[in-house]
């Protein structure tokens, strides 16, 4: 009770002077519930089991810490795609950088135009898979974006999209604090791609809320920015109807502290989940992949796979669970993290668990961490290849079994080209 106590101070003094966005009725009480829910919760803390091997602090103290901007700026990523831009600068919507919100079997409305709305689909999802993603494991951030959130995107797939969405952070101001919060839903059989990209601000709290129905496909690339010091924490829900697929990839090559959550639910009958992801990490880097599957259908399949590179001093992290509901017969469910460790100093920590209530199942889970493979790189060294590209390109085949989870082939080589990018800039 103390523990708690204490907590529940802490997070008075920092919602100390915050006040909730303006908004219809709607909008107010989906954020007046999740405030509810934070302060009963309280924020996470370092005795928290789901975080104790990321120090929150600095998520949740009550200033932004400064986080220097990347002064050449990032190279271009996704400009060959012919894409629907959406660019947010310090977390504030940028309408003259940003395309005409319009797409062939899409709808897309900015967050803090629909909230204002009496009667909007979105009422029927906004804080809605966030407040059922608090269920067995509290994420207070989270509670806190969709109470705070003060724009973002609202998204409603009716067909096959023609054009993928790609939403653009920029960062600007050195102690810029962002909040922002999307919401996507496909309708039966529709299908979209969402591209995401750039370091977003100094400290980014970001979610993203995924109702996708029976027969939909939902693709989502995500490469966060190359900012060194900007920190972040990122929440994806999912829910999944019979049928339905679900593939999400993220690749992260800079940062002081990353945490990115995913929390799906699958439950139609034959749907598919696939969540995967990628980090480079040098030096005063810190990275966690937080994942929850929770099988609630028949014959459904999910895969995490995550792989980190670290050296430096660099530490990865990767929390996964599969949870199998009675009933959920036939699952499928693989998980695997792996760390290549290119020095000593470097550190990775995992913690992969399964949960099973049905008996007809395949679920399996793997952790392993590991140095080069040396008679590999003197099997390329011998063939003259210098030691440094010979580590890289063992680099970039440790790490292809997550890339290889992006659907798109186009996609897939633009992040080799970024991966490839980040190691020839670390030879230099």
């Amino acid at each position: 009770m103390a523990a708690l106590a204490k907590k529940q101070e802490a997070t008075a003094a920092r919602l100390d002077g915050l006040s909730l966005p303006a908004g219809g009725q709607w909008a107010a009480e989906a954020r007046e519930a999740a405030l509810s829910r934070l302060k009963e919760m309280g924020l996470p803390d370092r005795r928290d089991e789901y975080w104790k091997f990321t120090r929150p602090d600095t998520l949740t103290q009550a200033e932004a810490p400064e986080a220097a901007v990347f002064e050449t700026g990032e190279a271009p990523l996704f400009d060959d795609f012919d894409r629907i831009k959406i660019v947010f600068v310090d977390g504030v919507f940028d309408a003259e950088a940003s395309d005409d919100l319009v797409g062939e079997a899409v709808t897309i409305e900015r967050l803090a135009d629909v909230a204002s709305k009496d009667i909007h689909w979105a009422k029927e999802l906004y804080g809605q898979l966030e407040a059922k993603g608090q269920t067995p494991v509290e994420r207070p951030l989270a509670a806190m974006n969709t109470a705070f959130a003060t724009d973002g995107v609202v998204i409603h797939a009716t067909g096959k999209a023609t054009k993928p969405i790609n939403l653009i952070y920029r960062h600007k101001e050195t102690t810029s604090d962002a909040i922002l919060h999307h919401v996507v839903k496909l309708d039966a059989g529709a299908e979209v791609t969402i591209l995401e990209n750039g370091p977003a601000a100094a400290r980014f709290n970001k979610s993203m809320e995924v109702d996708v129905a029976d027969g939909a496909a939902f693709h989502h690339v995500r490469a966060q920015g190359l900012d060194h010091e900007r920190r972040a924490v990122t929440h994806l829900f999912g829910r999944l109807g019979t049928e339905s697929v679900f593939k999400s990839f993220t690749l992260t090559v800079n940062g002081r502290l990353t945490r990115n959550e995913a929390v799906l639910e699958l439950t139609g009958d034959d749907a598919m989940a696939h969540v995967a992801g990628a980090c480079l990490g040098d030096g005063d880097f810190h990275h966690d992949d937080t994942v929850f599957v929770t099988h609630d259908a028949v014959n459904c399949e999910s895969r995490q796979v995550f792989k980190k590179v670290l050296r430096n001093g660099a530490v990865g992290t990767f929390q996964g669970k599969i949870l199998v509901q009675p009933g959920a017969q036939k699952t499928d469910g693989y998980q695997i993290s792996q760390s290549l460790l290119l020095d000593e100093d470097a550190q990775f920590l995992a913690k992969p668990e399964l949960e099973i209530y049905a008996d007809d199942v395949a679920c399996s889970h793997g952790s392993t961490s590991g140095a080069i493979d040396e008679d590999a790189l003197f099997y390329l060294r011998a063939r003259g290849v210098p030691k440094d590209i010979a580590t890289d390109l063992l680099v970039l085949s440790f790490v292809a079994e997550a890339v290889d989870e992006i659907e798109s082939e186009e996609l897939r080589d633009a992040m080799l080209v970024r991966l490839e990018g980040w190691l020839e800039r670390r030879r230099g």
